[in-house]
């Protein structure tokens, strides 16, 4: 039987990931799989390279990581230049891990001996950017994957974990390590036992403190640097739900023309919210 543990979207959250790495200590794990999205949304993004790379566990990029790679270079999409925070990612990393970052794979497909195949992608196979949600029908699920012969899928991105029969494929997401947005908290990932009748799950949900996390913000001077949407991001690690992603739907939807300043932010939060929240993230509404 092989034993694996599942990580994703640490989003450079290192008090998250140190707790997830000691739950993980009281099991036999014989390989520790991460989904992308390692790096950026949180402060930490060196600190946890660091430690992913020390431990040598089997790593894949995200879209997060294409930020990164992509960020003042000719394949720089012309509407980047209104992401503040790239500049932010790029100096966090100072360079010295760009090249490691360009070598890492967009998937993998893993063959062990005694267990089905597995093939892990960050979002969607071939594509990074949009991924697959549980509110999503077998029949978007499937199209998803047809190119996917391995009988176990692996996703992240969305940050919602999920397990779930889909035709031929098992479709699996550890949900995120990093920032969780189903209102819960705490850091998930998954263990993954296999053998020849295939691959059985266990969720595993983590609590860490917060509170580092805002203090490494506040010692880079993120909202003074970035601005009102870095207060927003900080708020999704605090109340472990959408800020920014609501907010700019909002901002399109009634404000598409102004700029972004501590008022308008001000306003969005005065506003119900749950109208820009994407229904699958409704989960555990209060």
């Amino acid at each position: 039987m092989t034993h694996l543990a599942v990580l994703s979207d640490i989003h450079g959250n290192l008090p998250a990931l140190e707790a997830v790495m000691t739950d993980m200590a009281q099991f036999e794990i014989d390989r520790v799989i991460v989904a992308g999205d390692i790096i950026n949304w949180g402060p930490q993004s060196a600190e946890v390279i660091e430690i992913v790379t020390r431990e040598g566990w089997a790593v894949i990029r995200g879209n997060n990581e294409f930020y990164l790679l992509n960020y003042n270079t000719p394949r720089q999409p012309a509407h980047w230049v209104d992401y503040s925070l790239l500049p932010w990612l790029y100096g966090q990393l100072k360079g010295r891990w760009h090249n490691l970052i360009a070598t890492w794979p967009d998937e993998l497909s893993l063959q062990f001996p005694d267990a089905p195949p597995i093939r892990v992608f960050h979002a969607s196979p071939a594509d990074h950017w949009r991924g697959i949600h549980p509110l999503m029908s077998d029949a978007e699920i499937a199209a998803k994957l047809e190119n996917v012969t391995e009988p176990v899928a692996i996703g992240a991105h969305t940050h919602l974990g999920m397990n779930r029969q889909v035709g031929r494929w098992q479709m699996l997401n550890p949900g995120s390590v990093g920032v969780p947005l189903d209102g819960l908290g705490g850091a998930s990932y998954m263990l993954l036992r296999g053998d020849a009748s295939g691959w059985q799950p266990t969720f595993r949900r983590v609590p860490f403190a917060t509170a580092p996390v805002l203090a490494a913000f506040e010692a880079q001077h993120f909202v003074e640097e970035y601005g009102t949407v870095a207060r927003l991001v900080m708020k999704e690690f605090e109340t472990a739900r959408m800020h920014v992603h609501p907010f700019n739907v909002w901002k399109r939807t009634y404000h598409p023309d102004a700029p972004v300043t501590e008022s308008l932010v001000q306003a969005f939060e005065q506003a119900d919210p749950w109208p820009y929240i994407p229904l699958e993230y409704h989960l555990n509404r209060s």
